[in-house]
């Protein structure tokens, strides 16, 4: 039986399930950063901050927050009070799907609605670092690393920055305008 798949914004009420997807991603790679660094993400840029729901289900989560080009957050710190910095670039900080249910679509469902959020807000470009060998997953969409750059510090071995211009036009399946984008997933 097929489950409804909705996106739409954090609230209060996801943060530990949003922890604990976050620490099962990245502990082993040593980047897991905790709740009080991931809540400080989402709150420099709410409407830009997303989870996935299948059913009843959480299954996944994006924080997204604009830095200047070649900026990032550093993973031992939160973020300022006071909002998100002033940028046309958005920053894609964090996309993780629960592991039984990647491989089906459901992070590239989470990033077109980030990149139509990102189109409607006027954003002009989408950056993120790949960590873990995820960069080739990136390339395949459209993300591209500039030859010869360091790599990011704080992020691990290998890690890549990487960066898009976000499209003029509206990609299908992504609707920003309701904050809640809804596929059907089997």
């Amino acid at each position: 039986m097929p489950h409804e798949v909705r996106v739409r914004h954090i609230g209060d009420d996801d943060w530990d399930g949003i922890t604990e997807l976050e620490a099962r991603a990245y502990t082993d790679l040593g980047l897991s950063e905790g709740r009080a660094a991931l809540e400080s993400r989402m709150r420099a840029s709410p409407d830009t901050c997303f989870v996935l729901d299948i059913g009843p289900r959480l299954a996944g989560y994006l924080l997204a927050l604009p830095y200047a080009e070649h900026q990032y957050p550093d993973l031992r710190r939160t973020e300022a009070e006071g909002g998100a910095a002033v940028s046309r670039n958005l920053h894609l900080h964090d996309v993780v799907i629960a592991e039984d249910l990647r491989h089906r679509g459901l992070a590239r469902h989470l990033v077109g609605h980030l990149t139509e959020t990102a189109r409607s807000q006027g954003y002009e470009r989408i950056s993120l670092i790949a960590v873990g060998g995820s960069d080739t997953f990136w390339s395949a969409r459209g993300f591209t690393a500039r030859e010869g750059e360091a790599a990011p510090a704080g992020y691990g071995p290998g890690a890549v920055y990487m960066h898009r211009a976000v499209p003029d036009v509206a990609l299908a399946g992504a609707s920003p305008q309701t904050s809640h984008s809804r596929r059907e997933v089997g």
